[in-house]
């Protein structure tokens, strides 16, 4: 890149990352490693950076032999069935493919990199033969990947709001970026504070995430009930890139009507809880609304599916709240809170400080231990809502993560990886790790399709 200054050649990448999380890094870092000079839009100020990665803790990842850090194989025929039980088979092949055979290395290439990863036999998280644990959790891996793109040169803007991407023909000639701050390997690059640029890459990446974050979008699709939800993640989340590209002919993929809930605690903050805001204990007691009322079995499911169960159950509760009722023995199932639960020595009383009508709570309670099992005094109780993580709605690309058009075929310089393309391979349900999965995988993807297709 042979450029006279540090401001115009971040304006001319020869790949232009959008987004700040797993997939935009892992983007980035292949390009760069494969000779390209990137540059890489992170919406958020620098002590908010990563997305949802932030608060990831594993990653899915098929191994057909032993792992340091697994414990035991995941052969790639097991990870087809596991996605089809929950997604269905409506993943196109080839695409699978990509996302598969870029998981086999992913422990090793992350290694590479200095991401530290918690071996099976240090202990202290769940065994899992399917996932790999980070060490220390997402952040540890987003402060090492971060570190790895300036030790090589990747240019880094934090503050970069993407206002449009220019679609003329099959091309993205230009996109436009409100500038906040720059770092470029450690060293402050000069621009105009929050003025709007024009950026021209060669080639564009998109790894801006869904749009959970957007509640005036999930208005549209949900009605008032998206007014109940939680954002458990980044709230840097928004659709602004997606409605750019939807209004100028990019084809989309999924439901913009869909999104993966799970309950959490309604003492939540609005947005970036995370994973210790996750309510898990429904089998062990007493779910009602706010009217008293018990809607659903609370034992009928113990898999990891009744988390989005029970999230898609509280979006159409009365005002999006209901309250998980525990005695002593339940509560020693519930894992550890941040938010302590609500206890209270008898009905009448938890009644009174959960809002409920007090006969009303009082007779699902005499109903409940009358037909399932006695819950003794004292009594405690945690608030819930549905809890937001990412909408199954995005643009649709084909097997080398270009970008569809609505009228057929792909651009020819966009790619897309990470969530905003995660409906072409997950429509619906989920996986544990899944998303950092894809994220890893896709990301590496089309920062190989991008650097090959502007340096030939």
């Amino acid at each position: 890149m042979r450029l006279s200054s540090v401001c115009s050649a971040i304006l001319q990448p020869d790949v232009l990352v959008i987004g700040g999380g797993t997939a935009a890094l892992c983007a980035a870092l292949t390009a760069r490693r494969a000779g390209a000079s990137v540059l890489l839009l992170e919406r958020a100020p620098a002590g908010e950076r990563g997305g949802n990665s932030r608060h990831s803790r594993n990653f899915r990842y098929v191994h057909e032999g032993p792992s340091p850090f697994s414990a035991g194989p995941y052969p790639e025929a097991e990870f087809r069935r596991d996605l089809a039980r929950v997604a269905g088979n409506d993943q196109d092949p080839a695409l699978l493919r990509v996302l598969i055979e870029r998981s086999r290395d992913l422990p090793e290439w992350l290694a590479d990199l200095g991401v530290p990863l918690q071996p099976v036999a240090g202990g202290g998280l769940p065994r899992s033969r399917k996932t790999a644990f980070l060490l220390g959790g997402g952040k540890t891996m987003l402060n090492a990947l971060y570190a790895a793109a300036a030790r090589l040169g990747v240019v880094i803007r934090y503050g970069a709001s993407v206002e449009a991407l220019r679609v003329d023909g099959r091309t993205v000639q230009a996109v436009d970026v409100s500038l906040q701050g720059c770092e470029r390997g450690g060293e402050q690059g000069v621009s105009a504070q929050g003025s709007v640029h024009t950026v021209n890459p060669g080639a564009t990446i998109l790894c801006s995430g869904g749009a959970q974050a957007d509640r005036p979008w999930l208005r549209t699709h949900w009605g008032a009930s998206a007014d109940g939800f939680i954002n458990r993640g980044t709230p840097h989340a928004t659709s602004i890139v997606l409605r750019s590209l939807l209004s100028q002919g990019i084809a989309a993929a999924g439901d913009p009507a869909a999104a993966y809930l799970v309950a959490v605690d309604a003492r939540s903050p609005a947005d970036d809880g995370g994973i210790v805001t996750r309510v898990r204990s429904m089998h062990a007691g007493m779910v009602v609304d706010r009217d008293g009322q018990r809607r659903y079995d609370e034992g009928a499911e113990t898999g990891s599916t009744r988390y989005s169960a029970w999230g898609q159950r509280l979006a159409g509760f009365p005002g999006q709240i209901g309250y998980l009722i525990l005695d002593q023995r339940g509560l020693q199932l519930e894992a550890p809170s941040f938010y302590p639960p609500i206890s209270a020595p008898d009905v009448a009383e938890l009644a009174q400080r959960l809002g409920i009508p007090g006969a009303a709570l009082t007779q699902t309670l005499n109903a409940y231990n009358a037909t399932v099992r006695p819950l003794e005094p004292p009594l405690f109780a945690y608030p819930m809502r549905p809890g937001i993580t990412f909408t199954y709605h995005g643009v649709a690309v084909d097997a080398v993560l270009r970008v569809r058009l609505r009228e057929g075929g792909a651009l020819d310089n966009l790619f897309a990886a990470g969530m905003l393309m995660a409906p072409n391979l997950l429509s619906r349900g989920y996986l544990s790790g899944l998303a950092l999965m894809i994220g890893l995988a896709t990301g590496r993807a089309a920062g190989e399709e991008a650097a090959r297709d502007v340096l030939g």
